[in-house]
């Protein structure tokens, strides 16, 4: 996935409402979700991050469309799409539980329960814990060096 869709489809996922506002609660719970969440809201984070046209599934083609953007391009346009539909066919093969060729929520989420490293499988859309600690001393440093 490209940073510029990520950072598009994290935009979707902390504004609940869908009015393309990020209001303070929806900023405030998103990093909740950020700096503190539970691995259960993690994951229900990622999986809305992933299923790109908002319909609750993963499909063949956003699995396609994410691998597609976030790999290198080594080959001809061709030989990479057809690399590009093997890894689809594998993560299918891995993820889909129930095989409808789609991937739902309780498809992932028994899929990263079985194997943590699938949580991000589609790129990166949570921050490294050591960044959540820089944001965290940052952002609340007033609070522990002040008096009362």
């Amino acid at each position: 996935m490209t940073d510029d869709m990520l950072m598009n489809r994290v935009f979707f996922a902390f504004d609940k409402d869908n009015d393309n506002c990020i209001k303070a609660k929806e900023w405030v719970k998103g990093l909740s979700v950020f700096l503190r969440g539970t691995f259960e809201e993690k994951l229900k984070f990622c999986f809305e991050v992933y299923y790109l046209n908002g319909d609750g599934y993963i499909s063949r083609e956003e699995i396609f469309d994410m691998l597609k953007n976030s790999l290198c391009q080594q080959s001809s346009e061709e030989e990479s799409d057809e690399g590009i539909k093997e890894l689809v066919d594998i993560t299918l093969k891995k993820m889909d539980y129930d095989n409808d060729g789609k991937i739902s929520f309780a498809d992932f989420e028994k899929a990263v329960k079985e194997e943590r490293l699938l949580l991000e499988v589609f790129g990166p859309c949570l921050p490294e814990a050591k960044n959540c600690i820089d944001f965290e001393a940052l952002a609340f440093r007033h609070i522990l060096t002040s008096s009362f």
